[in-house]
């Protein structure tokens, strides 16, 4: 069967269904329309072959990191499985692991700590306890919503996602921190973090009053983002107890290799480790 743009384009909805069946998360499924949509585009109403693949994949080297050029092709790839054609999949680009953090992006504690003051400072007890919830247990975003009342009132939480289970433990402080604001808000059961129309606080919501939070803060845009929570976490954690097959179970991941990432130490902080060798006379 021949596809053009048009006749596939048809047939994205049908694919994040099936996204959605296989159980990939949310977050994911949003991604894969996203690099999807942008690919169709660009084919336009050409037929779908490996050259048009192919173009597509130099024309988005030259405009995205290589990182990120390998996420969309992993969409693209995807896709064109599940509609029969796999001959036309390309290669992911060859990059070299990432030794070091880039420290303009690299939310330190200290301007974690500010973003929850001035949140509180504001009255948005919501959001002050949201960054806090996120990254003193390092869950996802996406994981907000397993964070009810119930699972304070037991100190944990089971998050399903992308067909794993795991249990995430919820700090003596943060559960009864969280209990206190369940009661003002008079929420006795499920979700903590809902919006004023009682509906599940999603990503773009959480990203967005994290944003708003900057200025008045003083810490770069460019460092707040859900996941850097999750990353100062990470850091924070491993710092404590060295141990980085422990820290995959409880960010989740099914490899320590995605979790070395999480522990890439800044240019600075690797040049002060190799003066502390006293190699140099």
């Amino acid at each position: 069967m021949e596809f053009t743009g048009i006749t596939a384009g048809a047939s994205v909805e049908a694919y994040l269904l099936h996204l959605r069946e296989m159980e990939r998360s949310q977050g994911t499924i949003e991604q894969y329309d996203r690099h999807i949509r942008v690919f169709l585009t660009a084919v336009g109403e050409q037929s779908i072959t490996k050259d048009a693949v192919l173009d597509f994949k130099q024309r988005i080297r030259s405009s995205y990191a290589a990182s990120t050029v390998n996420t969309m092709l992993t969409a693209v790839n995807g896709f064109l499985t599940w509609l029969g054609l796999p001959g036309c999949r390309v290669k992911l680009l060859k990059c070299q692991r990432k030794m070091f953090r880039d420290p303009d992006r690299e939310l330190t504690r200290e301007e974690y700590q500010r973003l929850v003051n001035t949140a509180a400072g504001q009255g948005n007890t919501c959001l002050a306890l949201l960054l806090e919830t996120i990254c003193a247990t390092g869950i996802r975003v996406s994981e907000v919503k397993y964070i009810t009342v119930e699972a304070v009132r037991t100190g944990k939480t089971e998050i399903s996602l992308k067909g794993k289970t795991r249990t995430i433990l919820i700090p003596g402080k943060l559960a009864r921190k969280l209990r206190k604001f369940a009661r003002k808000k008079k929420i006795t059961s499920g979700e903590i973090f809902l919006t004023r129309s009682g509906k599940s606080m999603d990503r773009k919501r959480i990203w967005a009053a994290m944003k708003q939070l900057c200025t008045r803060a003083g810490v770069d845009p460019h460092k707040v983002f859900p996941h850097n929570l999750r990353h100062l976490f990470a850091v924070t954690f491993y710092k404590a107890c060295r141990d980085i097959a422990r820290l995959a179970d409880v960010l989740g991941h099914s490899s320590v290799e995605t979790t070395r990432i999480y522990l890439t130490t800044s240019p600075n902080e690797q040049l002060r480790q190799m003066d502390r060798l006293g190699l140099v006379s």
